[in-house]
């Protein structure tokens, strides 16, 4: 693991980062609100992903003076944003250039998001202004409908998972699916609540998200 400082504008983020050997494609982690880079959940679903091959970037979205503030846990523009700076910064690091400039290298270029609650609105929104740039999208427990305008302009495969008991969020998930007009996926773990703290029903995620992305980020 390798500890990054992400620089956007006056500020600094803070980050860790894992490219395993022969990395098939990268995933950028987008927490939800309240959460940070350590999130035991996306920590766990990270640990899958790099056994299977993919590296990962999880990092915190805000600095901890800014989510003492609720509402920037809340400011899905300013989310995104950082995002799209993060995807950027990352892109440009000499381990990913030189993962890009392999090759025969199974690395095709393209960045995958992960993104949960109101990181995956962040995630959507960022996609569908980096366009290309983006292989695939993934939300667990998310809201994809706090950005429902700009879904119809999301390029990249997504594939939505919520918990069979969380039924408030399925609906939401169920409208930001009709507004999709890329590949898309909904996927309901039976049993699972909004944090999927049942048992086995975080490994769903994690083998789901695993299958999405190798499917889609690998050239």
């Amino acid at each position: 693991m390798k500890s990054v400082t992400i620089p956007i504008n006056s500020i600094d983020l803070e980050g860790e980062l894992i490219i395993p050997k022969d990395c098939l494609g990268l995933v950028i982690f987008a927490h939800g609100s309240g959460s940070s880079r350590k999130s035991p959940r996306n920590t766990f679903v990270a640990q899958i992903l790099q056994k299977s091959g993919l590296g990962t970037l999880l990092f915190d979205l805000l600095t901890e003076k800014e989510d003492e503030v609720y509402a920037n846990r809340f400011n899905i523009p300013l989310l995104a944003e950082r995002l799209k700076v993060a995807t950027n910064w990352l892109k440009s690091q000499k381990e990913v250039k030189n993962l890009s400039a392999k090759g025969g290298s199974a690395f095709g270029g393209k960045i995958g998001y992960f993104g949960a609650s109101t990181g995956a609105a962040a995630a959507l929104i960022a996609a569908a202004n980096l366009g290309q740039d983006i292989g695939a999208v993934v939300s667990r427990g998310g809201r994809p409908d706090l950005a429902l305008d700009i879904l119809s302009k999301v390029k990249a495969p997504t594939l939505l998972i919520v918990g069979g008991d969380d039924t408030e969020v399925i609906e939401l998930n169920r409208l930001a699916y009709n507004a999709l007009l890329s590949k898309k996926e909904l996927s309901i773990v039976p049993g699972a609540t909004h944090l999927f703290e049942e048992p086995g029903t975080l490994e769903q995620v994690a083998e789901l998200a695993k299958n999405w992305f190798l499917k889609y980020l690998k050239s």
